[in-house]
């Protein structure tokens, strides 16, 4: 962009390319990275770095973790017999917000979604069911947004969990038509999993 130097231009770009920053948002973001005092812009640099290079994902729940699973598959105060299933790894924070849920937790990276082309194999539902099948789950809480493609995901790993002798739920609608678990309050959220039903 004309009148900007290289590295403050590279910058903007980068920030844009975030979901949800446009263009003007990435400038005032890098400005303000730029007038940060050195040791404090290092520090972003690194918790950045950090970030990538120190979490993966839990081989359990595919939940993010920086040790060998996450904190909820090994805490012996969860309930290991009830699983919460969400689309995102920022949808298990929501429903963490409730302080209500005692479970554990499965994340798909995803729903399935014709128009983005992302198949049931393109998300993690075999590591759900190999979970389920291991035995020892009573529940599956199908928590993906109440949209369409929440729906069909929902309904589409209810109708694998059939064969299972387990209780299938989904999240009542307290949360509305087309909205997102992430940006749910914690009151909608606890009516949403005091009223989940079968499917």
């Amino acid at each position: 962009m004309a009148g900007f130097p290289k590295p403050v231009d590279d910058l903007i770009t980068q920030f844009s390319k975030l979901p949800g920053i446009g263009r003007r948002t990435a400038q005032r973001l890098a400005f303000h990275v730029i007038s940060l005092p050195t040791d404090r812009a290092m520090e972003f640099a690194r918790a950045i770095i950090d970030a990538k290079e120190q979490t993966s994902w839990c081989p359990v729940c595919q939940n993010l973790t920086d040790g060998q699973v996450c904190v909820y598959c090994e805490s012996s105060n969860r309930e290991q017999s009830v699983i919460c299933v969400v689309a995102e790894p920022r949808d298990v924070a929501a429903i963490e917000r409730t302080r209500e849920f005692k479970g554990v937790f499965h994340v798909l990276h995803g729903v399935i979604s014709p128009s983005s082309n992302k198949s049931p194999d393109d998300i993690r539902i075999h590591e759900l069911l190999a979970r389920v099948d291991k035995g020892n789950i009573s529940e599956v809480i199908l928590a993906t947004n109440p949209d369409t493609e929440g729906d069909t995901t929902a309904l589409y790993i209810a109708r694998l969990l059939r064969p299972f002798s387990v209780r299938v739920t989904r999240l009542a609608y307290g949360i509305p038509i087309g909205g997102h678990v992430e940006h749910a309050d914690e009151a909608t959220l606890l009516r949403a999993l005091e009223g989940r039903r079968e499917i």
